[in-house]
């Protein structure tokens, strides 16, 4: 019996199945679709405008949008072939949300950084409000209210929310350890300010009702860092191979010698990660400083006697109590929201470095 086979030149693939026959568009036809799909969008908006009508850029842009992805996928339809066109089409609505997300962090940026401008100077970081009624003063005091707050709270919830992630993961087992991550679930997703309403309370016990301080806000902050300390942490030390650990107990070493010489080590560059962007997520929480630490124009730097101002509550109060001129009271508040911002991408920046820092280095 004789078998024919069919050489490979021969085989024609379908377009509509795989494409592999089909054309390719230009390298710049989408470039040229994208700015075709703007002049077309801007004329009929502009048409519109003529009209009476005020020009609508967003509206311009959502249309331009809308044409250049239908316009691009019929193309490479009748070009490129069904998936090449399914390709393209799922590109574009991609971008397209890549976009339409940095939209508001760009507008928030420049917004910040064009209205905060102008009062980051000199007397902004040496002065606090202390007397002050009108233009001038600074925000001295709740920059060194927020650093002993956040200081403080990272100093009760790291220790307390990376041991509770190693037992978790290295000792937990039965109940306790279920209800102990069903806590951890539950206050993860808290509001803030009943974080505030429990380090009021909790202080209240012992000094009175009506007593505001440093301690409690440290308290309040501390409370919303434990959950994100201890899933952080949690997910870093399960990534360590167990293997790792397999090896150190074969070598007769302690289990609680293993966690703090192979585990750990292997994973603090991600724990550290975890911590800094804990840190940033609470250092800009206003109800919970605003009922358990209050606020002051007055320096403070004792943490158990009297109110402490910080930076959200700096913003909160200067936006809310507006005096005259009432541009002197604003212009402290975005300045005020800059520095918070910058703070909190130094801390990003702080925790990346650490990150590749004490990252494990193999093959070297």
């Amino acid at each position: 019996m004789t078998t024919t086979l069919t050489p490979p030149e021969s085989r024609v693939a379908d377009p509509v199945s795989n494409s592999l026959t089909a054309g390719k568009l230009p390298n710049g036809a989408p470039w040229m679709t994208l700015v075709a799909s703007l002049v077309v969008s801007a004329g009929l908006f502009g048409v519109i405008a003529l009209a009476g009508a005020e020009f609508n850029w967003v509206g311009m842009l959502i249309v331009a949008a809308i044409i250049y992805v239908v316009v691009v996928t019929v193309l490479s339809r009748i070009v490129e072939g069904a998936r090449r066109a399914t390709d393209r089409f799922v590109t574009a609505l991609v971008t397209g949300a890549f976009l339409l997300a940095m939209i508001p962090l760009i507008s928030l940026a420049v917004t910040v950084i064009t209205f905060g401008l102008a009062r980051f100077d000199a007397e902004f970081f040496t002065y606090s409000m202390r007397s002050v009624t009108g233009e001038g003063g600074g925000a001295l005091h709740a920059i060194i209210g927020t650093v002993l707050m956040t200081g403080t709270a990272a100093l009760i919830s790291i220790p307390i929310g990376l041991m509770t992630s190693i037992y978790l993961v290295e000792y937990g087992r039965g109940r306790l350890a279920r209800g102990i991550t069903f806590l951890v679930d539950v206050m993860t997703g808290i509001p803030s300010i009943v974080a505030g309403l429990f380090a009021y309370a909790l202080f209240a016990i012992f000094w009175g009702p009506g007593t505001r301080t440093g301690i409690a806000g440290a308290v309040a902050l501390a409370v919303l860092m434990i959950p994100v300390v201890v899933r952080s942490s949690e997910e870093m030390l399960r990534l360590v191979p167990n293997e790792l650990r397999e090896a150190a107990f074969a070598l007769g070493v302690p289990k609680w010698l293993t966690i703090v010489k192979v585990v750990l080590p292997t994973s603090i560059a991600g724990i550290t990660t975890g911590i800094m962007l804990s840190i940033a997520r609470v250092i800009g929480e206003t109800a919970p400083l605003l009922i358990a630490a209050g606020f002051t124009n007055s320096m403070n730097y004792d943490m158990t006697d009297g109110r402490m101002q910080s930076l959200p509550v700096f913003v909160y109060t200067q936006y809310a109590n507006q005096g005259t001129p009432a541009s002197a009271y604003l212009e402290r508040a975005w300045a005020a929201a800059l520095t918070l911002i910058l703070i909190v991408m130094a801390l990003n920046l702080i925790a990346r470095l650490v990150a590749r820092f004490f990252a494990p280095k193999f093959g070297r």
